[in-house]
């Protein structure tokens, strides 16, 4: 009887060890769960802020793109203008010189 009772023991420790093993086993997995959450949770955002600098870089690429295009057709017009003028004189002085 004794040994029933040493056998008992011995399996109730057994048991006890093993449920103690499980639940640090489901503490740990819980941990590497919530690590690995929080690790995509940051790659996430730094994509999202890189994803905002390149949206904003390129807007601020796009209002330069305009400004000189702006500027090159001001340009354009104003040569236009000036060899139109310079025409204009040109026939003019042309007029005056044969009557």
């Amino acid at each position: 009887m004794v040994d029933q009772e040493e056998q008992s023991l011995k399996e109730d420790r057994r048991l006890e060890k093993r449920a103690a093993e499980e639940a640090e086993r489901l503490a740990k997995e819980h941990e590497r769960k919530k690590a690995y959450l929080a690790k995509e949770r940051a790659i996430e955002e730094a994509q999202k802020e890189r994803e905002i600098k390149r949206t904003e870089k390129r807007a601020a690429e796009e209002i330069e793109q305009l400004a000189r295009d702006q500027a090159r057709r001001e340009a354009l017009f104003a040569r236009e203008q000036k060899i139109a003028e310079a025409q204009e004189a040109r026939k003019l002085k042309d007029k005056k010189q044969s009557p």
